[in-house]
């Protein structure tokens, strides 16, 4: 019933919002917010009406959308890795936490983008800048909850691996990463919206490709079209990477799911 209901206001919140959209930008008539057919037609024409041979993509997108969408991948993929297994570790031992636990939550609390010069000092420029400032950005919330996640493992669950003499790595890999693995989907959620702000944000400075820099570039020429099309193809690979990453999450804890229905 609830899909349903989500299927019908979803057909019809979306062309309300657009129609809306549409009216309020022709009446005001600002160069600076056009109405969104003009953005879709641009669109179209800037990144997708290429050959059938590149999925439709045009050398525009080959040349800025790609290379974005690689470094988002590596760089979100490497973060999540080294932060689940630094979280696990420092919620397993109440000592390192509690000696780790001021610098972790110091450096949370910098934002991100402010670090990128010194990031830049450090790499130079180019992708070793974007990969970097995505890696940190997109650590923190992961770490953060795989260390929770770890840290409250139900210890009914640990003495009975104990009593049946499970080795530590069994320990880990079949009891606690699965306890924590609620917490840790939880944080690589929020982590794929900040490893998007990050990606945008590294390609401003020192980039020669990338939807940011495509941005900053049009912003330099005052092409509005062009501005608001970076920032719908964002909003729309936004939406497709949280969709996309939702499902996998389903699929992974449909125990976790039952196991609440049956509690």
């Amino acid at each position: 019933m609830r899909s349903i209901i989500l299927r019908i206001a979803w057909m019809w919140i979306v062309p309300t919002a657009f129609l809306a959209w549409e009216a309020v930008s022709r009446m005001a008539g600002a160069v600076y917010f056009p109405p969104p057919s003009a953005i879709l037609v641009r669109l179209h024409e800037l990144w997708f009406s290429g050959p059938l041979r590149h999925a439709f993509l045009t050398q525009e997108a080959l040349d800025h959308l790609l290379p974005s969408l690689g470094r988002l991948v590596l760089g979100w993929a490497g973060a999540c890795v080294v932060a689940i297994a630094a979280g696990v570790a420092l919620g397993r031992s109440a000592v390192l936490c509690d000696i780790v636990n001021p610098l972790v939550h110091f450096f949370r609390s910098v934002p991100p983008p402010l670090l990128i010069p010194i990031f830049m000092t450090m790499t130079g420029v180019g992708t070793p800048l974007q990969l970097t400032a995505i890696v940190f950005g997109v650590s923190w919330p992961v770490l953060l909850n795989a260390l929770d996640g770890a840290r409250h493992v139900d210890r009914r669950y640990l003495e009975a691996a104990q009593v049946f003499g499970v080795s530590r790595m069994e320990r880990l890999t079949r009891v606690i990463l699965p306890a924590a693995s609620p917490k840790i989907f939880a944080g690589l959620r929020i982590s794929v919206a900040l490893a998007l702000i990050m990606m945008i944000v590294s390609e401003y400075v020192g980039s020669t490709e990338g939807i940011g820099y495509r941005m900053l570039i049009a912003q330099s020429q005052v092409d509005v079209l062009s501005m608001w099309t970076a920032i719908v193809l964002l909003g729309l690979l936004g939406l497709v990477l949280n969709t996309a990453f939702l499902r996998f999450e389903r699929r992974m804890l449909v125990w976790h799911r039952g196991a609440r229905g049956n509690g």
